[in-house]
């Protein structure tokens, strides 16, 4: 089943942190939609039927504030050109400063039946250093409305290891976001990205990253937290409560097919089980809104993804996630795809890193933490 991304690009302020690609100048929102339009009208084309869709994800940048008709535009192309499952997700990032019960009630009536905020932290101050729009109080008050508005599903993204964070203040964060009863919680620690604002502050010593052990040591209270507040942890990042794991990150962790609009937007399709290909969109409005109205596709590059390559994207976003099934990596690339690891593996287990049930091996809490050097090793 596919799913499909659609990048909006459009902020009122680029928080410090932030790399991905978006503009503070929305002059050009009206044509860009147009522009989305026509990019969903070219790719239905060219797959040539109406695919089957099982989850839809408008993230950014703040798609909130686009406005219900552009929404109702963009349905309906995306009904026109590919078939939507009756049970798909259909999600909306949204920042908590962009939006009111009214608003959140006419995204419903779109036909989304998913919310995300970008809520960061529930303390004033933290907000202003990360220069986010909105405060505290807007925070709570938009995840209540969402609920008013009748979403059952809603996710709050929150930042740790900020500089000068304390471990008290980090689970007080934590108790907030689980009082407001969401169905996810996404907890990721502040990286400092470079050519971004953030970085160029670090460089200048005028604020300093959080030492790597109190990073951790947040880490693990997140993973606590959250598990005595009744949410299920899949992946390193990603909190959930039974039932409400996100099916569009789910998506791209087991190397599902998906299509992205918009720029800097990156898409994925399979030509077998064990490779495929990429490609990513303009990184600029004007030269999206270009390409389209000569009526080609976006794309500024791509790759092949290589057995290979997709044999070590299967471990690491398997390890990330629930596991990876090392009887089917065999059945896939060979016999002897994992010999000379069983030591290795054996080694992790008796840490505590690492759980096995028959041919799979999934991480534990306390191997989340250092995921990236587990399946470096599982696939050197």
């Amino acid at each position: 089943m596919l799913s499909l991304y659609f990048h909006i690009p459009f902020c009122e302020h680029k928080c410090l942190y932030c790399d991905f690609y978006s503009v503070e100048n929305m002059s050009s929102m009206e044509t860009f939609v147009a522009s989305l339009e026509r990019e969903i009208e070219l790719r239905g084309r060219e797959a040539g039927g109406r695919q089957e869709v099982g989850t839809i994800f408008f993230g950014g940048g703040t798609p909130s504030l686009l406005t219900r008709a552009h929404f109702d535009r963009l349905f309906t192309r995306i009904h026109e050109h590919f078939r939507v499952a009756a049970d798909a997700e259909v999600t909306c990032e949204s920042n908590p400063g962009t939006v009111e019960l009214s608003k959140l009630t006419e995204f419903r009536a779109a036909g989304f039946n998913r919310v995300s905020f970008g809520v960061q932290s529930f303390f004033d101050d933290d907000l202003r250093f990360l220069t986010r729009i909105h405060t505290a109080e807007e925070a709570e008050r938009a995840a209540e409305s969402a609920y008013r508005a009748g979403f059952a599903n809603v996710n709050l993204d929150l930042i740790f290891a900020l500089p000068g964070q304390t471990p008290e203040r980090w689970r007080e964060n934590l108790r907030r976001a689980a009082a407001l009863r969401p169905a996810h919680i996404s907890a990721y620690a502040l990286i400092v990205e470079e050519n971004t604002p953030l970085a160029v502050m670090v460089k200048n010593k005028l604020v300093a990253p959080l030492p790597d052990e109190e990073d951790a040591a947040m880490y693990e209270i997140t993973i606590e937290t959250l598990a005595g507040a009744g949410y299920r942890q899949y992946e390193v990042s990603n909190f959930a409560r039974p039932g409400y794991e996100c099916r569009h990150n789910m998506a791209y962790w087991n190397h599902a097919d998906y299509l992205s609009f918009g720029p800097s937007a990156h898409s994925f399709r399979k030509d077998s089980q064990v490779t495929g290909r990429r490609w990513w969109n303009v990184r600029s409005v004007q030269s999206y809104i270009d390409a389209l109205a000569r009526d080609e596709f976006p794309v500024s590059g791509g790759e092949e993804v290589t057995r290979e390559k997709f044999f070590d994207e299967e471990v690491f976003l398997g390890l990330r996630s629930t596991g990876v099934d090392l009887g089917r990596l065999e059945r896939l690339y060979g016999a002897g795809i994992v010999t000379g690891k069983e030591g290795l593996l054996q080694e992790l287990e008796r840490s505590g890193l690492l759980r096995r049930q028959k041919s799979v091996i999934a991480l534990t809490a306390k191997g989340y933490a250092v995921c990236d050097e587990i399946a470096r090793r599982l696939i050197g």
